[in-house]
């Protein structure tokens, strides 16, 4: 437990963050889940809607410390060339 006015404050803080932090990773996720479920349904142009939500919502999360910024970079490459194979 903290002890000095500082450390409380500190641990105060870290609760927020963490439910923020939460939240945000809570979007991203379900946003990628759903960029993959219309990928799935084979409709591309519902497709190309859904992963430029998962794209705004992993560049926002890497931006904010919640993912590295390559893992995102990366996901948004693997949605996109499933995207581009879908309308091929």
């Amino acid at each position: 437990m903290a002890n000095t006015k500082s450390a409380k404050k500190a641990a105060r803080q870290a609760l927020r963050r963490t439910e923020v932090n939460k939240s945000r990773r809570t979007r991203m996720r379900t946003a990628i889940r759903k960029a993959e479920e219309a990928i799935t349904g084979a409709d591309a142009n519902v497709a190309l809607e859904a992963l430029v939500a998962a794209q705004s919502q992993l560049m926002k999360a890497a931006q904010k410390g919640i993912v590295h910024k390559n893992m995102a970079a990366r996901k948004i490459s693997r949605l996109s060339k499933r995207i581009k194979a879908l309308e091929a």
